[in-house]
């Protein structure tokens, strides 16, 4: 990775603010949000239940419009959905009526890609993911774990600038949530990928991140930013346990500002 591409500005928010409901009768989500996200890192999210972490990540995706301020792609405003941008959600929204390979192609064959292409797309994915061979199974055959990873390389398969995942690893159970952050991590180095994470996951953030945004209770405001390196520690020595002083302290750091906000 250059560094001129890690200094790439992909997504652009610029005192940016969502405010719901009509006058007299609103509520102020997110206020002042000015946030940049660079080609090639691991940005995660962290806040307080209700801090607008995932309102935040749906403006980003093109769902929700803000009331106030900006938020572009590569200088573009974003005004809607788009296949540059990738969703992972928290429930696998898989197409219950198709296989896995179904799902997987179902983005490169709307986009109109050669048969043989979507072909070579669909093997390299589920090879990524490790689904090789359950291609022709059904996704209600699949455990959590793996639905996720269907999701996963359906959202690669568009390969996507940015993939945005809104806490897809909170309803696992602790060794395949384990397993699925190797996967996530192992997919990121590999495909020189950007990524957005939303968890409420201090550890996963720090084990996963390259920078983590704290946020306030609503209106969600951005209190702080730490950048780290955790993630590039595991990638030397998978097995190593992150007790280092530093991963304490930063740890310590970020729940006494999240324990700060739902006190008061």
């Amino acid at each position: 990775m250059t560094n001129e591409k890690k200094q790439e500005i992909l997504i652009d928010i610029e005192d940016l603010q969502l405010e719901y409901g009509t006058k007299g009768n609103s509520i102020l989500a997110l206020d002042n949000i000015n946030l940049q996200i660079r080609r090639g890192e691991f940005l995660c999210v962290l806040g307080p239940s209700g801090c607008g972490k995932s309102t935040l990540l749906k403006i980003i995706a093109g769902y929700i419009k803000p009331t106030g301020g900006s938020c572009s792609m590569q200088g573009e405003a974003i005004t809607g959905p788009d296949w540059h941008r990738g969703v992972v959600f928290q429930s696998p929204t898989l197409y219950p009526w198709m296989s896995i390979k179904e799902n997987v192609e179902f983005g490169p064959k709307m986009r109109g890609l050669p048969a043989n292409e979507i072909e070579e797309i669909k093997n390299h994915f589920l090879e990524q993911v490790k689904l090789t061979g359950f291609g022709g199974k059904a996704t209600f055959e699949l455990s959590g774990g793996m639905k996720q990873r269907v999701a996963l390389a359906r959202v690669l398969a568009n390969y996507p600038q940015v993939i945005l995942m809104d806490e897809p690893l909170g309803a696992l159970d602790a060794l395949t949530k384990s397993n699925m952050q190797i996967l996530i991590r192992d997919i990121w180095k590999e495909n020189n990928s950007t990524i957005l994470l939303i968890t409420h996951d201090i550890d996963e953030a720090l084990s996963l991140g390259t920078r983590i945004v704290v946020m306030s209770k609503r209106p969600g405001k951005i209190l702080k930013e730490f950048n780290v390196e955790f993630t590039h520690t595991l990638f030397k020595n998978p097995n190593h346990q992150m007790h280092s002083e530093e991963y304490f302290n930063i740890k310590e750091e970020i729940l006494d500002i999240i324990n700060s906000q739902i006190e008061e």
